[in-house]
């Protein structure tokens, strides 16, 4: 430790030498050959390996996603409401909202880990007072500082920067990530609440045929036509329609509720007025692109990579822990009997420090630590490629056999309707009875609503194929470049 006293009456200056050069320069040769000893080499950081996929099923010509999938790709459905629906739910959702928080708390980790570097400054005053028998009353002042500075030579601080950095690039792609997965909600939620409006509406028709139905067989039974067991099975089909039809209400509210949530507004104070899907809603073209752009554009990929270089990062740091860490502690201070003569003399005192973890079993668990939980977050990152991967694949095979069911519901509902007009006709002419036609067009109602719910099917896969291609957002390249 050096110290060095001045004293402003005499003018003198006092040193004392505790540790000699050569000491310090003997310490700094043994802190080198520690250092040489130290295995604190870290290889470039490089993206982990993930199973190769050249294309997606079923898509002969692959286009980029950048030319297929806009920022705003739910416009492509060309309703005006479920715009707003989006705009409203992305400044009012409080699962974004607590994501964006962290996002902040995460940018100012990133300072205060840089603080790390800098030195500290401690000010502090003070007096004492006593009184003892016998004795003059006495008091003391004093004033004293000190600076504390732990030299980063070796990068440590510079290393838990760069990974707080890592972090806080990662929060913001859990950011995009509850973005999209909100957006993707807003628009099945609302896709679903107009498939529970058409579905009511014929139920409601549904209701009203088998009630007609039902006048019909009463009217038989009391001329001797018909048997009773038919009209209590009629019966029985009108408390099973309008059971479903309760079904269906409630699952409308329920709908409403969970949209109103998304959008943070108060369950039971929203709801979407009643609309007809296949008439509010377009079928866009399916979105594409090639599997090497997914890994760049989908947000949760993004951040779990983003998590595998701050693991990286924090490897190296601890690492860096098993080199020689320097210290400046310097210190100044004054006291005196009055305060009069508190400024008259000074103790200024500078204590350089090595600290040498020769034997530490702390530090070298901590790097073997680190190692390990980096293998588990590189192992993280593969699984969500892979479940990425399934995900496109996966809507992909549904948007085919969607789309194929579709063909083929179309077709037979033109065959129904050519049968409901046929036996409209037989009616006319006396060939078949009023019974006929309600089931004529009970089944191609029936039938309708198969292509209802496809079509509800059909939104529902090209909105999850947007949201897992990437849904319109900008390439990343995940690196060690820094901010």
């Amino acid at each position: 430790m050096h110290t060095s006293t001045f004293s402003a009456a005499s003018g003198e200056r006092r040193h004392d030498c505790r540790i000699p050069p050569a000491r310090l320069a003997t310490a700094a040769v043994c802190a080198s050959l520690l250092c040489a000893c130290a295995d604190v080499r870290m290889p470039n950081y490089r993206q982990p390996d993930t199973p190769v996929k050249a294309s997606w099923s079923g898509q002969a010509t692959p286009v980029s996603a950048s030319e297929a999938i806009t920022p705003e790709w739910w416009k492509e459905f060309r309703d005006p409401y479920l715009d707003s629906l989006v705009t409203k739910a992305i400044q009012g959702n409080f699962d974004v909202k607590v994501l964006a928080a962290r996002i902040r708390v995460a940018e100012a980790a990133i300072g205060e880990a840089r603080a790390g570097a800098l030195p500290t400054l401690n000010a502090g005053a003070g007096a004492s007072f006593e009184k003892s028998t016998g004795q003059n009353f006495a008091r003391q002042f004093n004033l004293n500082t000190q600076v504390n500075w732990d030299i980063d030579i070796w990068g440590k601080v510079e290393k838990g920067v760069q990974a707080q950095t890592a972090e806080y690039r990662a929060s913001e792609a859990d950011w995009r990530a509850a973005y999209l997965t909100l957006v993707s909600d807003v628009s099945t939620t609302y896709f679903q609440i107009l498939q529970l409006d058409e579905q009511i509406d014929s139920q409601q028709q549904a209701l009203d045929k088998a009630k007609q139905i039902l006048a019909i067989y009463e009217a038989q039974y009391r001329n001797g036509l018909l048997p009773n067991t038919r009209v209590l099975q009629q019966r029985a089909e009108i408390n099973r329609l309008t059971t479903d039809l309760l079904e269906l209400r409630r699952a409308r509210s329920l709908s409403d509720n969970a949209l109103a949530t998304l959008m943070g507004v108060p369950a039971g104070e929203f709801k979407v007025p009643s609309g007809h899907l296949q008439e509010k809603i377009e079928l866009p073209d399916v979105p594409s692109g090639l599997p090497s752009e997914l890994l760049k554009r989908r947000p949760d990929i993004v951040a779990a990579e983003y998590r595998v270089l701050e693991a990286y990062d924090l490897v190296g740091q601890a690492k860096l822990a098993q080199l020689p860490s320097v210290s400046l502690t310097a210190s100044g201070g004054t006291s005196s009997l009055a305060l009069s003569g508190l400024l008259k003399s000074f103790t200024f005192g500078l204590a350089p420090a090595i600290n040498i973890p020769v034997l530490d079993p702390g530090v070298r668990a901590r790097v073997k630590t680190s190692e390990a939980q980096s293998e588990v977050i590189e192992q993280q990152y593969r699984k969500t490629v892979m479940a990425a991967f399934e995900e496109v694949e996966n809507t992909l095979v549904n948007l085919d056999a969607h789309k194929k069911q579709r063909a083929e519901l179309e077709q037979q509902i033109e065959h129904l309707r050519v049968v409901a007009a046929q036996v409209e006709g037989q009616l006319k002419e006396g060939m078949v009875s009023q019974l006929d036609v309600f089931e004529a067009e009970r089944s191609l109602l029936g039938t309708q609503l198969a292509l209802l719910a496809n079509h509800q099917q059909i939104l529902s896969d090209t909105v999850t194929l947007y949201k897992a291609l990437g849904g319109g957002w900008p390439p990343v390249e995940v690196s060690n470049a820094r901010r």
